[in-house]
């Protein structure tokens, strides 16, 4: 496609979002970037959580974290560019080691990937001694090598289910774990928040998911009264929450998903309006692609992490194959078991 080809699509979805010389501007550079992505044989991915210019111009899949994690499984170019951030990058070269894995912005990292450790998953299994670790995706390779399964926020309760275990240890975040306990009908603990000498064995307490207590920086801002107070001005509005939203929110909303779940509601409802609590350059993406329907623009949490990645510095890792992602191969081949078996449930 051309400049005016590319700038002529992206103005009839993005005129309300984006001021029309930065769409110019952007225009010229996807361009650039769809030119050397053929020219390198390169696939890129974009998360739902990029940025608009970007997210409706130059990505070849777009989607949340499982279902670009089958599209990194499966594609046959020799280079992935992943505009999302380092841990879903890490998850593309889990599984294809063989080809370079490019993430735009060198410190693109995440509040719940960095709130645990592969130590922290050893101790955990060393207090809880046969207990299978499931492992949200939104961890590092290192995380993920120490686990039995990882999960998605769209697959999390199947995957527990799918243990057939009397209790699982859940990690790292604490909030779609309670959901998951909620929706499984599951009693939770959390150890850290019990002296360490307090719990040797699966008599000491009651429970069935033993938790960990990080967050997502983006969606613990979202409150039950931050929902009252639409309600209020909006009696008809439907709300969806993700998954990372605490329970009390996901209690209060219409709908909780996964951000690709949470697209298909929207493009599927019959509601007057809806609202969105998640990342806000996923809403002004959704709104872009339904224009009949209302969307209160009311999202206004930004992740900072997802944001680093740009449509410039997708090209500089194209011009300069940077930044290349590793990750040790007793590592990956450990990591992988656990995605592939993730992605095998759905």
């Amino acid at each position: 496609m051309s400049v005016e080809e590319i700038y002529q699509d992206m103005k009839a979805k993005l005129h309300d979002v984006v001021p029309d010389f930065e769409l110019r501007y952007k225009a010229e550079l996807a361009v650039e970037i769809n030119r050397l992505k053929v020219e390198k044989n390169a696939v890129i991915l974009g998360h739902n959580y990029m940025e608009p210019a970007l997210y409706y111009s130059i990505p070849d899949y777009k989607g949340d974290s499982l279902g670009l994690s089958r599209k990194a499984a499966e594609t046959d170019k020799d280079i992935i560019v992943f505009c999302g951030v380092k841990f879903m990058a890490e998850t593309a070269k889990i599984l294809n080691p063989q080809k370079t894995v490019l993430l735009p912005a060198e410190k693109a990292g995440c509040s719940l990937a960095e709130s645990i450790t592969a130590e922290d998953v050893r101790d955990l299994r060393a207090r809880f001694p046969g207990v299978p670790v499931v492992t949200y995706v939104n961890t590092y390779a290192d995380v993920k090598a120490e686990c039995d399964i990882c999960c998605t926020s769209s697959n999390a309760a199947a995957v527990v289910e799918s243990l057939h275990s009397d209790t699982v240890i859940f990690v790292p975040d604490e909030y779609l774990a309670r959901n998951v306990a909620q929706e499984t009908g599951k009693h939770i603990i959390f150890p850290t928040k019990i002296p360490k000498a307090g719990v040797r064995s699966s008599t000491d307490l009651d429970y069935q998911i033993i938790g960990w207590q990080g967050r997502c920086e983006v969606h613990e801002k979202f409150t039950t009264e931050d929902i009252a107070n639409v309600r209020a001005q909006f009696p008809d509005v439907v709300i969806l929450a993700h998954p990372e939203c605490s329970p009390a929110v996901v209690a209060a909303s219409d709908f909780s998903g996964s951000t690709s779940a949470m697209i298909r509601y929207v493009e599927e409802t019959s509601a007057p309006r809806y609202l969105l609590l998640t990342e806000c350059a996923m809403g002004d993406n959704v709104a872009a692609e339904n224009p009949d329907k209302e969307m209160l623009r009311l999202c206004s949490v930004r992740c900072p992490h997802m944001n680093q990645i740009t449509m410039e510095d997708t090209l500089n890792a194209l011009k300069y194959n940077r930044y290349v992602i590793e990750v040790p191969e007793d590592i990956r081949v450990r990591a992988a078991r656990s995605v592939e078996r993730m992605i095998a449930i759905g």
